[in-house]
């Protein structure tokens, strides 16, 4: 196993993080202020359409994508410290058209999609001229348990029909968000994992509604946002159901491997930000006559979270060579390990950097409250700690067994 970066991905690297510090950084701060100033915030700033004709004209551009087609034909270990670089912004990701969920719909569109949905949505999709959401998670059902699934995909004819409500669908306050992909039950009688579909369903389609913005912890994510939206006697053509009817599950598995990876490695360069701005802070805060780094057993806090930042990044790299090499089959165990592991490393040093600022590492003053947001939430996104930890059991007892 060798982490060594090609030659092609050193130079994305090396580019991408360039851009970064010369393109974004600048102009992110003035960004997040001017946002915040807007009596209605769900608007695109011109600034990011700037920033995204500027990294597509020097072709860093849909990067995740390992197709050489559409995105930059990396592997996922090559685009791995890609995603950790762009953790460090709130703003790189959709800067270089590697915004989730849009990822994880536009590696669907392009593994499953017909000609038609890949004309239709992946095309301006990928050229980032529109957002989509991705519908799954339920209100009033355990969503843990993606089998609870009450939301109905019922095929009628030449139609499919939805109705149910789903909530916390990243993406879909965007101004720009035109389609969300919808999963839900299409046939209860079927095996377990071939019940459900996944709908291509335009935003404009009659019955479907958007209503509250969900906040994450006081927090709206604007202008993408996390809302529920209802659905009701929504017909749909039968060619808008992605694959055909009941593989909901076999894509849902195709989809949220390598987004797995995508997003503990963004947290990882998140977990780096706030490091920067712990140390820069415990070196020239002076507090009791002495910089706050030499205080209150602060220097081990930091060496424990460099450690936890290496150990994390390790293992990620590791099951993101597993997932190239094996596949998802053979690298399960490992996909949940991280899920488990990222997140809470991540709270961890976002914790600390928020003690180290004080009050004003609770405010907007410092990208920390909005960091310790976000992380909290992945350990609930993409599945939560238990699910993935019973994942991860169940895999180690097997080889036990007899």
């Amino acid at each position: 196993m060798d982490f060594a970066h090609s030659a092609k991905a050193a130079d994305y690297i090396a580019r991408v993080g360039e851009f970064i510090r010369t393109e974004i950084d600048p102009v992110e701060p003035g960004y997040h202020r001017d946002l915040a100033a807007l009596s209605d915030p769900w608007v695109v700033l011109p600034v990011i359409e700037e920033l995204k004709a500027k990294a597509r004209a020097q072709g860093l551009w849909n990067l995740f994508l390992p197709d050489e087609t559409h995105g930059a034909g990396l592997r996922t270990v090559e685009y791995a410290p890609l995603a950790e670089l762009m953790g460090r912004s709130a703003i790189a990701p959709e800067v270089f058209n590697c915004n989730a969920p849009d990822t994880g719909n536009m590696e669907v569109l392009h593994l499953y999609g017909s000609d038609e949905q890949q004309a239709r949505w992946l095309a301006p999709l990928l050229r980032g001229e529109i957002r989509s959401a991705f519908c799954m998670t339920e209100p009033d059902v355990a969503s843990s348990d993606a089998t609870n699934m009450a939301a109905t995909a019922l095929v009628k004819g030449d139609e499919v029909v939805l109705n149910g409500t789903k909530w916390f669908s990243t993406g879909i306050g965007h101004p720009n968000c035109r389609v969300a992909i919808f999963m839900g039950l299409t046939d209860p009688d079927a095996p377990k994992h071939q019940q459900h579909s996944m709908v291509l369903v335009p935003l404009d389609t009659p019955g479907v509604e958007i209503g509250r913005m969900l906040p994450v912890f006081g927090r709206h994510d604007a202008p993408f946002g996390h809302g529920e939206v209802t659905f009701t006697d929504v017909r749909l053509p039968l060619d808008a159901i992605i694959a055909g009817p009941g593989r909901g599950f076999e894509i849902a598995q195709g989809r949220l491997g390598p987004g797995r990876i995508h997003h503990c490695m963004r947290l990882i360069g998140l977990a780096e930000k706030a490091l920067d701005l712990a140390c820069r802070r415990a070196t020239e805060r002076v507090a009791f006559g002495k910089p706050l780094a030499n205080l209150g057993g602060n220097r081990e806090r930091i060496a424990d979270a460099r450690i936890a930042i290496e150990q994390a990044r390790l293992l990620v790299l590791s099951t993101a060579w597993k997932l190239d090499t094996h596949g998802l089959a053979g690298a399960r165990s490992e996909v949940s390990q991280i899920k488990v592991v990222v997140p809470n490393m991540a709270l961890g040093v976002l914790d600390l950097a928020i003690q180290l600022h004080g009050g004003a590492g609770m405010t907007d003053d410092f990208p920390l409250a909005a960091g310790y947001a976000s992380a909290r939430a992945l350990r609930l996104a993409d599945g939560p700690d238990e699910v993935h930890r019973g994942v991860v059991a169940r895999i180690e007892l097997k080889k036990h067994q007899s």
